[in-house]
């Protein structure tokens, strides 16, 4: 187990509309210092087809869309990259986004994410997130198609 701090900035500005919520970045996005950068994790994937677009620069691209981008841990103890192994949570002040950004909808994904945002977060802003599932590689259940089936749901928010 290591103890783990997010170590990157949410990605977000005033036209942000939606806010999509992981747990805490795995080892290689944390390596390369940007949101589901491991080669095998579909987000940027599942963006690419939902908005019909190549993605040359993510930051730029989730400004754009009115995305807003961050995680429901600040820091916490984590074993590798694996959710089912975090403990000792302290989560983001989500205030940073919320008031400085419109949001209509907040988004988690993974189970993970749902489960902290509904214990640590709901109490405190009282908004209801959406969970979607995890486009992590260890979620092989799911495929693409599959998760731009259900990630289609944020673009009503925009």
């Amino acid at each position: 187990m290591a103890y783990v701090t997010h170590e990157f900035e949410p990605v977000f500005n005033e036209q942000s509309k939606v806010l999509l919520l992981g747990s805490i970045p795995s080892i290689t996005s944390r390596e390369v210092g940007f949101y589901y950068s491991h080669p095998k994790n579909r987000f940027w994937k599942v963006m690419e087809i939902l908005f019909e677009e190549k993605i040359i620069d993510k930051k730029s691209f989730c400004l754009k869309h009115k995305i807003a981008l961050w995680d429901t841990i600040a820091s916490c103890e984590i074993h590798a990259s694996s959710d089912a192994s975090i403990k000792n949570v302290k989560v983001n002040d989500l205030n940073i986004i919320l008031e400085a950004a419109n949001i209509k909808a907040i988004f988690t994904e993974g189970k993970k994410a749902h489960e902290i945002y509904q214990k640590y977060l709901y109490p405190i802003y009282k908004i209801e997130d959406i969970c979607l599932s995890s486009t992590s590689p260890a979620n092989a259940r799911m495929s693409l198609d599959q998760l731009v089936t259900e990630y289609k749901q944020i673009l009503k928010f925009l």
